[in-house]
């Protein structure tokens, strides 16, 4: 694959005229003694990777001009439908005279009159990467690359045509979208209707025109407006160098305590002449975190403390204020004192993103007094915590390096009380993140100390949350909304020193179908008529059953509102081994050392020390406390009768498998019915999706990245690349809804990872794949999956079975979470081959189809990281549709392979239930030291 290529000594020389020579075109169409434009430089810096830009050109015709750094100029291309996702849509793309570097980070107006007059803005830039030798597909006419951009994904081609459309005067190519994840089909929403409005400043472009600042000059961007492309690039130390220089002095750690930054020197605010001129935007879509499992560690990443309060953008023009929620709701008149202390920040003009915060009496953000200042008008003094710079003094500061702009930042956010900076936690995550923890904080924000600010969410800005977890009694329940038999809610309680029980507020996640069943049995047992709490209100009765106080449970909870009640509260398990009056509430406050004076933010790490326990994980709690089929709540325990919620599918009568008929509609319909089955197995994991836009018979691919075409509901999880890369967010989801929109992405497909995502590195499942030869019998096949469930019974291992939509079959058992995938690949491997020497006439444990003839191939290589298998009813993108689908282990005795599909679901839907997978998640269970030695060291080189 090709790469940027650093300039050796010898080709810096000759540089500057391999550039005049390529612009000599575009320089002989303009005369700089009237246009603005640049002229272009000679002098140029080679980067790492290769920059790019596509800008939206409101000429004489709207356009986009298609723009790829190569060799220190924009080759340049003008796409006048712009780029399309539709691997079928071939757009024309006219090549034009290569263009300056400087030219691809203006947005803005061209006067009329000049060449290309009109109005231009930056639709998206990024860095891009050739996939064949740039030159000589250039000459040839077939430049094949991928992108990674705000807009812009995967890989793309360019083709040049021929016949009649090569005789023009300018090459007529064609930019086309090859295959991969980020494709879409002919139903999906064209990417430039979906996000019409700039990369940069997510302005439109008739805003764009009536902002007169926004001309080219030559004189302000000779030089200094190259940084947009070094900025994608992430060559920092080609970046904005003025303001390199004082974010140095700003950056060193201070002298006492390695976890925190010294205070800003002044910066010359001249510098902010040299970025991006911009009108003040109204208001900014903010730039959002994702989750992640594990802090990230290096010095790249910048961490502050998650504050908990309401997020807040504060719009600063002159003597005038105004205080946006995240959804863009005006609230200046709800913070007042935050807008007047924004008011007296010594700049003009000024966007500023920050959390508004509530201090309790250990200098921790308390949402509870947050609640009380708004919703009961209780005196509780609000603290707005800045953060991020979005807009300075006309200039447009975001594509700046995160810690530049927390630089010009510090500059004149200072320690005002009521205005101040979120300070940075610099070094190791980890460490950070188990001292906020220790300080009951709730969690920390890790970001990219060289990312610009992005709208939306994106893996340069990740969360850690602490958690909170702790048992309660159980004092009643309400019924489903929907009248089934089961458990809407749960009502909590803890016993405080008088022996009086405290209401604590309701959970009203994390049931599965049968711990629905299980817990109305014994809640109905323990009906009575007496309320049992001390005292409750009349929200809190309603529609309340009443129990005798008996029964304990463990909730996990994100913190305590304002009237002590437990916020997005969610089961985790029954605690059949806590007596109900021991239960209290658990504070936990933080020793002497650990407090925080002035601002939540200044802990001296050095003093604190991570805890000596690792936080409580749900599956060391009890058996039923592994997150198992989180739905929601808004899943009933079964899906049977329950109607589908408006799911949107464009075109729900299209046929995603011809051989069946079935369409989109049915698909999302098969989806939502076996949801209460199917979540439970793949909740809370790292997920490959096989998607098949033009139907099952066609090319089909994998998805494992979460990208914006993904519907309502699903979430992420930031894995680390195991080549020791940056965190990628990877598709995972527990909600009913979202699992059945997967039908307007044509998903045929779903494969869950082997562990959790609170696990990711230690699988707590094990799968042998039985894939066996055409020629075998289904009693051959049978035979060994019994085989294998010998195997494993000698060692005290229960498993489970099922089809595998083919012509195989999966054996699976859980374990815990203790070694990490080395450990149990080498295991199931050693398993496996001590199989084949037991009978090498029938099994193989090498994957090479020549030797498989009249075998069974024993796949023990779904165990390893990153690996997957089909989820338990999913479907299979062949054709008729066919569902993996759990089996009774006596169902073993047949001579004819059974077959389910989505087409005859009706058929086989009563098996739901009485799934025999159920069990599986009730059952734990370890490989003993002496079973882990028998089969770990059997490996050999294969």
């Amino acid at each position: 694959m090709a790469k940027a290529k650093k300039a050796t000594n010898s080709a810096v020389s000759s540089a500057g005229d391999a550039v005049d020579e390529q612009l000599a075109r575009y320089r002989s169409m303009r005369d700089f003694k009237v246009t603005a434009e640049p002229s272009g430089a000679a002098k140029w810096k080679t980067v790492e990777a290769l920059p790019f830009v596509i800008q939206k050109h409101a000429a004489t015709r709207l356009h986009y001009d298609f723009r790829l750094g190569w060799n220190g100029v924009l080759k340049s291309w003008a796409v006048a439908k712009g780029p399309s996702y539709n691997v079928h849509d071939r757009r024309l793309a006219v090549q034009v005279e290569d263009h300056p570097m400087e030219y691809g980070g203006f947005e803005g107006i061209i006067p009329r009159g000049q060449y290309g007059g009109g109005t231009v803005m930056v639709w998206d830039q990024g860095t891009w990467e050739p996939h064949v030798d740039v030159e000589e597909g250039l000459r040839k006419g077939s430049l094949k690359f991928g992108i990674n951009g705000t807009k812009m994904h995967g890989n793309w081609t360019l083709v040049r045509m021929g016949g009649k459309a090569a005789q023009g005067g300018k090459p007529n190519w064609l930019l086309i979208k090859e295959h991969d994840e980020f494709e879409r089909g002919p139903d999906d929403p064209c990417i430039t209707e979906e996000m019409p409005n700039s990369a940069v400043t997510d302005r439109s472009l008739e805003e764009i025109a009536t902002a007169s600042t926004h001309v080219w000059n030559s004189k302000e961007t000779a030089g200094e407006s190259q940084a947009w492309y070094r900025d994608r690039a992430r060559d920092a130390d080609t970046a904005s160098t003025g303001v390199k220089a004082a974010v140095r002095s700003a950056s060193k750690p201070a002298a006492k305590g390695p976890g925190k930054l010294a205070a800003a020197s002044a910066i010359d605010f001249s510098l902010i002449e040299k970025l991006p001129r911009e009108r003040l935007p109204e208001f900014l879509k903010p730039q959002l975190a994702g989750e992640t499992t594990a802090p990230p560690a290096g010095d790249e990443w910048m961490h502050e403390l998650k504050l908990d309060g309401y997020r807040v953008q504060a719009r600063k023009h002159g003597n005038s204020v105004e205080l946006y929620t995240r959804s863009g709701l005006d609230w200046t008149h709800r913070m007042k004192p935050i807008a007047e202390a924004v008011k007296k920040l010594p700049v003009e003009d000024a966007l500023l993103d920050g959390e508004v915060c509530v201090l309790d009496d250990k200098g921790l953000s308390s949402f509870a007094r947050l609640q009380a200042s708004f919703e009961k008008n209780e005196k509780h003094p609000l603290t707005f915590f800045v953060f991020d710079l979005l807009h300075i003094n006309g200039h447009n500061p975001r594509n700046l390096p995160l810690r530049e702009r927390k630089a010009l930042l510090q500059s004149f956010v200072t320690g005002d009380a009521d205005v101040r900076m979120s300070e940075d936690l610099v070094g190791d995550g980890t460490k950070i993140f188990h001292a906020a923890c220790e300080l009951h904080a709730e969690g920390i924000i890790s970001k990219r100390a060289d990312g610009v600010y992005s709208p939306g969410r994106s893996a340069q800005w990740v969360k850690s949350k602490c958690v909170h977890e702790q048992e309660f009694v159980v004092g009643g329940w309400v019924d489903l909304s929907n009248g089934t038999r089961g458990i809407g809610s749960l009502l909590l309680g803890y016993y405080d020193d008088a022996g009086k029980l405290i209401y604590a507020g309701r959970t009203g996640t994390g049931f599965t179908q049968k711990i629905h069943k299980m817990l109305r049995d014994k809640l109905d047992a323990l009906e009575q008529k007496t309320m049992p709490f001390a005292a409750i209100s009349a929200e809190g009765r309603r529609g309340a059953h009443w129990v005798k106080p008996k029964l304990v449970v463990q909730v996990r909870f994100a913190t305590w509102t304002a009237d002590q009640q437990v916020r997005q509260a969610s089961y985790q398990g029954l605690r059949e081994d806590k007596a109900a009056d021991e239960v209290r509430r658990e504070m936990g406050p933080p020793s002497a050392k650990h407090k925080i004076a002035a601002s939540p933010v200044k802990a001296d790490l050095a003093e604190l020390k991570a805890p000596k326990k690792p936080l409580p994980k749900a599956a060391k709690v009890s058996v039923r406390d592994q997150k198992i089929a989180l739905v929601k709540g808004s899943l009933p325990p079964s899906n049977e009768g329950s109607p589908m919620p408006a799911i949107r599918l464009t075109h729900p009568d299209k046929i995603v498998d011809p051989e069946s008929g079935v369409t989109k509609q049915k698909l999302a319909e098969y989806l939502w019915a076996v949801a209460p089955q199917m979540l439970p197995p793949i909740a809370d994991r790292p997920l490959s999706l096989v998607r098949c836009p033009e139907g099952s018979s066609k090319q089909c691919f994998y998805q494992k990245h979460v990208n914006h075409l993904l519907p309502k509901g699903v979430g992420s999880v930031m894995v680390a690349d195991k080549k020791g890369g940056a965190p990628e967010p990877y598709i995972t989801l527990n909600d009913a809804e979202a699992l059945a929109g997967l039908a307007q992405m044509s998903v045929l497909e779903i494969h869950p990872w082997g562990s959790r995502n609170e696990h990711l590195e230690e699988p707590d499942r094990i799968i042998i794949d039985l894939d066996p030869d055409e020629s075998l019998a289904w009693s051959t096949v049978c035979e060994a999956a019994l085989e294998v469930r010998s195997l494993l019974d000698a060692m005290k291992l229960k498993s489970f079975v099922k089809t595998t939509g083919g012509k195989g079959l999966h054996v699976c058992f859980p374990i815990a979470p203790e070694h990490d995938f080395a450990v149990m690949k080498a295991w199931a491997h050693g398993l496996v081959q001590a199989m084949e020497k037991a009978r090498p006439e029938l099994y193989l444990s090498k994957m090479s189809k020549a030797a498989r003839t009249g075998k069974i191939y024993l796949d023990y290589l779904r165990n390893e990281r990153g690996a997957t298998a089909v989820a338990p009813y999913s479907m299979r993108a062949r054709a008729g549709l066919p569902v993996s689908v759990p089996l009774e282990w006596e169902e073993l005795t047949g001579k004819e392979r059974p077959r389910f599909t989505v087409e005859d679901f009706a058929e086989w839907r009563h098996r739901l239930a009485s799934d025999p997978w159920n069990a599986m998640l009730l059952v734990r269970q370890k490989i003993r030291k002496d079973a882990l030695e028998r089969f770990a060291g059997k490996t050999k080189r294969s």
